[in-house]
Parts: C-alpha cells; structure tokens; sequence
C-alpha cells in the first residue's frame, strides 16, 4: 500500500513535469519526485544546483497542498525570505564579484518562490551583501601593475621636489590628453514614453572634433584647443600654445606615450626650446605616465564629465556644431577640482 501510494505521488509529480512549460516549476517538482525515489537532499542539491532549504520548502509544499502546491501563482507563495533563506541568499552573493539585477531576481523566483513587488527589497539584499552600484573603469590587461605602480613613485618624488617652485607660480604642471568627440558621443539615455523610441537626429555617428587639454594641476583649470587631429604638427602647435599662456613660467608637461609625442619632430621642437639650457631651467620638462593605463592620468575624468553633460541634453542639440559648442562650453567654464575627480593611477595621493 505504501509502495502504492509512493508510486502514484510520483507518477502525478511525473505528469505534472511533463505538462508545465514553465521551468522553475519543473525544477520544483523534479526535486520532490527525486525525493520520493529515495535521492539524498544533498545529490539533489548537485544535481539540480538548488539550495537545501527550498528542496525542504517545495517538499512540505507538497505534502501540505499536493500538486497546487508547487504552481507558481499558488495563494500560499511568499514574498519573503525566511531568516535561514536570506542568508543563503547572501552567502550566494559573496560568489562573485559584478552581478545584474536579473541574476539575484530570477535565483529568489526559481529556488525560493518569492518575487518582491518593490525593487527596493532586492537592492536591500545587495546592500547588505556589501554589493553597491558602481561605475567599471578600463584596464588595460597590457598594463604593468609593476610599471605603474613605480612610475607613480617616481611623479610622486619629482613634485614633491618642485613643491616650492609649483606653489610660487614659477614652474606650472599640467597634465595633458587628447580627447576625440564623435557625433555618435551624444546618444545617451533620457526620460520618454516607454511605447515611444527617442529617436536623436544624427546625420553621421563618425563626424569627429579632436581637443587637446591640458589640466592645470594647481587651479583645475583645463587649457582646450581644437585640432582635426592628433599629429606631430598638432602637438608642436599646442605646446607653442601652453608657453603663451605660461608667461614666465616653466612647465612641467605630464602625458601618454602617444606616437606623436615620442616623435622626432616633437622631440625636435623640445630641443629647440630647451636649447642651451640645464635640465633645471628647461622651459618644458615632459614626463610620460606608464603604458597602456590611461587611468592614471585625472583628465580622463574630466573628458568623461564632460561627455555625460552633454548626454543630458540628446534630444534638443541639432548638429555636430551645436555639440561641439556645448561640450567646449562645459569644459572652460568649469573648474576641476582634483579633490573630486574620480582619482586614482599616479596622481591619486599627490596634493598641494
């Protein structure tokens, strides 16, 4: 008789399988029918990657409402964790490092049948899981941790050295970059009716308007020039550029290894300009940061600030022109302030 009834429940289980479509509640009922077929809690939890406290919850499920009891929309669902399941669920989430929303919204749906109504309770779970949203930064996997932990050493030496000349204004430390805008740079994300698409009129996404900028390390001001590219001849024109505006001033020049900065025409022009002159009374002094981690240098925020603001305002700029102006607006009428600058690389711990 027992045999009996042990056979009939998983034969219903069986059929219930084979006629829901629905994963998450085959799971359940393919985790009771082994159960019934005599598998131990902990071969279930292999076989079917599911904690042993929602195999113990579909079982009682069950037994308590028979088949009804492992349907989805069944009235005796929760819509929350009990104590021992929330810190399975935190456990769970100490096993890896970037998670999406989705992941923890379908584990919390298909192994403990509880779906929250407000986002909130899930974004309390990462909380208290020590998960926060955060923005990613590129690393470049070319990068030599070794290299640029010791380039920062170095930069860290050298200003600390100059400290009496940057504070009285005599040498200037600027660091520099080129930054290369696209007309497809505007598209961004804006609030619309969600059976609408936010179409932004953009005639051609390669249309490009390259800066240079050079950031003043002292002030957080950054000086902008616009170039059709970034060449030899673009850089010499924009170091002639920095002395105008550095009267009396030498500069310490701090950038990547771009080709054109490495190359002889650059480099001929430096000479040119330091000619006859010691090291220490140079009037530009370049320093290059590590290869392959942009990072380093705090001007990269500042290109990245200046891209989001413009963002904002997709849907009403009209032309490339109109893009760039805004986007130069942004960039000279603000001031940087290093302090909150997203800081990090050779300059993260350098203040004056």
């Amino acid at each position: 008789m027992i045999n009996q009834e042990l056979q009939a429940k998983i034969g219903e289980l069986q059929e219930f399988i084979d006629h829901r479509p629905d994963a998450r509640e085959v799971r359940k009922a393919l985790a009771v029918k082994l159960v019934y077929q005599g598998y131990k809690y902990e071969e279930i939890q292999t076989i079917l990657d599911v904690s042993l406290g929602s195999i113990t919850s579909w079982k009682n499920a069950y037994q308590e409402y028979g088949i009804s009891g492992l349907r989805l929309n069944h009235q005796g669902r929760k819509s929350y964790l009990s104590d021992e399941q929330r810190e399975e669920v935190l456990s769970w989430l100490q096993t890896k490092d970037i998670w999406e929303l989705g992941e923890l919204e379908y584990k919390l749906a298909f192994e403990y049948d509880v779906i929250y109504e407000s986002k909130r309770s899930y974004y309390d779970l990462f909380d208290a899981a020590g998960i926060s949203w955060k923005k990613t930064t590129a690393l470049n996997p070319k990068a030599d941790i070794e290299a640029v932990a010791g380039k920062k050493k170095q930069i860290e030496s050298l200003l600390a050295s100059k400290r009496e000349q940057i504070e009285s204004g005599r040498l200037r430390v600027l660091l520099i970059d080129e930054c290369h805008l696209l007309w497809g740079d505007l598209t961004g994300y804006v609030w619309g009716k969600t059976d609408q698409e936010i179409a932004v009129e953009v005639i051609n996404e390669r249309d490009k308007q390259t800066y240079y900028g050079a950031v003043d390390y002292l002030n957080g001001k950054l000086l902008l020039k616009a170039y059709n590219a970034g060449n030899s001849e673009n850089t010499i024109d924009y170091l002639r550029y920095l002395l105008d505006q550095s009267p009396n001033q030498q500069l310490l020049l701090f950038w990547d290894g771009a080709s054109y900065h490495r190359s002889h025409v650059v480099q001929g022009f430096l000479g040119e300009v330091n000619e006859g002159l010691p090291p220490e009374q140079w009037k530009i002094h370049c320093v290059r940061f590590a290869p392959n981690c942009p990072s380093q240098n705090p001007i990269e925020d500042i290109w990245l600030q200046a891209k989001t603001w413009v963002r904002r305002f997709c849907a009403l700029i009209p032309s490339f022109s109109h893009l760039k102006w805004m986007f130069e607006w942004f960039i000279r009428y603000t001031t940087f302030d290093f302090g909150t600058l997203q800081m990090y690389g050779a300059f993260s711990e350098i203040k004056y």
